[in-house]
């Protein structure tokens, strides 16, 4: 696929990733522990599936380009034997609150590093976790791994406990691009622990990589995309690098080495044709799956999903978020753990849960994030579905935004006819900025950054 730089740069503003709405950003600490039990009953009434989140926040080293909510601790694994004991606590707590005969569809434990623990402690983690809820026997089950760290007991042990899919980090290959972010990881070590992964029975592999990093260069990053059709892994993401130095300081000494904008984006425009010539579907912003796997199919027959996890299969579910940052999506309402580790382990020492901020949804939330919803997922909005759903008049509520999505149209991203709006091929792109015009909660004058470009 053509993308010309110049609608590139046009587009490339800072933007949510929409993994909720609305975006984090929104929520407060009106949403707290009393209010999530009483969420938690209005979520038994609906009897909706559960997915679960689970979050290990410990790594050994930190990587420079990291945006997520970490912990590092080196060789010192005793905050982690910690945390995991309270973690059961906090999963007690909630399983107390959840009605058994609701099964768990979904589990997804992220960091940090999962892998950071022994094997024996995610073993015995994953087996408290199966006491307290109810799983259905297809649950998909996944765990994010570091190929540095993670060895084949791991593997064993987290296929033992009923997991069957894996993603790792890769970011890129090139030995000067992973000592600049402070990522050493040989690719015969990343190769063979999916080769491992395989042989052990795991259903799906995935793979993500970050492009817009210091010193890579298109040439580079070719290389690196070679070697990973090489090892060919079910799904692929392919990750804008998010530098928000204002949240996460240590990105600052990242930027006196990033590529330009036009050399970043010649990485991009090159994976993507790299991977899509490969053999694999785009399914949308930054995420690719073999046409056979079931993402793909979900995004042609319009039933994939979108939330914290980023895309999914699994529509319908209360996401339930256990441990430190860790965010729900449960009932009409958002929630979120406390961020930093001594305020989380002393909210659940307290025999509580640690829930400090979230949101409630509004009749205009739900009809906006449905809409949003059906943009990133399927590329399409409906118009007289939103209409019949919500009883609204689509055109009439949607005045502001159809506006200024005119420019979009112009611009070839996108199709306004009587009936739908639909993302063109080259519009699947630049789904985050479709989406902007509809969101009633972006800042109109941030006065300082909120969100990563979106490009």
């Amino acid at each position: 696929m053509n993308v010309p730089y110049a609608l590139l740069h046009k587009y490339n503003v800072p933007g949510p990733r929409y993994t909720s709405y609305p975006p984090a950003p929104s929520f407060s600490a009106d949403v707290g522990p009393q209010e999530y039990e009483q969420i938690l009953e209005e979520s038994n009434r609906s009897g909706a599936p559960l997915s679960l989140y689970f979050h290990l926040p410990f790594c050994e080293k930190l990587c420079y380009f990291c945006g997520c909510t970490v912990v590092i601790t080196g060789k010192n694994h005793s905050p982690a034997e910690r945390y995991f004991e309270l973690l059961k606590k906090e999963i007690a707590w909630t399983a107390e609150r959840i009605d058994r005969s609701r099964p768990v569809v979904q589990m997804h434990w992220g960091g940090g590093t999962p892998t950071y623990s022994a094997p024996a402690a995610l073993e015995a983690l994953a087996a408290e976790i199966r006491r307290e809820f109810t799983f259905d026997p297809d649950a998909e089950i996944g765990v994010e791994v570091d190929p540095r760290v993670t060895t084949r007991a791991h593997l064993e042990a987290l296929a033992r406990a009923g997991f069957n899919r894996l993603s790792m980090g890769v970011q890129d290959f090139d030995p000067d691009v992973q000592k600049a972010v402070n990522r050493v990881q040989p690719y015969d070590d990343t190769r063979r622990l999916v080769e491992d992964a395989r042989a052990l029975g795991f259903e799906s592999v995935n793979i993500d990589l970050i492009f817009g990093l210091p010193h890579q260069t298109a040439a580079g990053f070719r290389e690196t995309v070679a070697r990973v059709l090489e090892i060919a892994p079910d799904r692929l993401a392919v990750y804008s690098y998010a530098n928000v130095p204002w949240m996460k300081k240590h990105q600052a000494v990242l930027e006196p080495h990033l590529p330009g904008e036009r050399e970043k984006f010649e990485i991009f425009s090159m994976a993507l044709e790299l991977f899509s010539d490969g053999g694999y579907e785009y399914i949308g912003m930054d995420h690719f799956a073999r046409p056979d796997d079931e993402l793909a199919r979900a995004r042609r027959n319009r039933t994939l999903w979108r939330n914290f996890q980023g895309y999914t299969t699994k529509a319908g579910t209360d996401l339930l978020g256990l441990g430190m940052s860790a965010i729900g999506s449960v009932a009409d309402a958002f929630v979120q753990n406390e961020k930093a580790l001594v305020p989380y382990e002393n909210a659940i020492a307290l025999g509580g849960p640690a829930t400090t901020r979230g949101y409630r949804l509004t009749d205009d939330d739900r009809l906006r994030g449905h809409v949003i919803q059906s943009l990133l997922c399927h590329g399409v909005i409906d118009k007289e579905a939103v209409e019949k759903r919500f009883g609204i008049d689509f055109d009439e509520a949607f005045a502001d935004a159809l506006e200024r999505l005119e420019t979009c149209e112009s611009d070839g991203l996108v199709e306004l006819e009587p009936r739908e709006i639909r993302a063109t091929t080259l519009g699947r792109i630049f789904l985050r900025n479709l989406a902007m015009p509809f969101d009633a909660h972006l800042p109109k004058d941030a006065q300082k950054p909120m969100f990563s470009r979106t490009l």
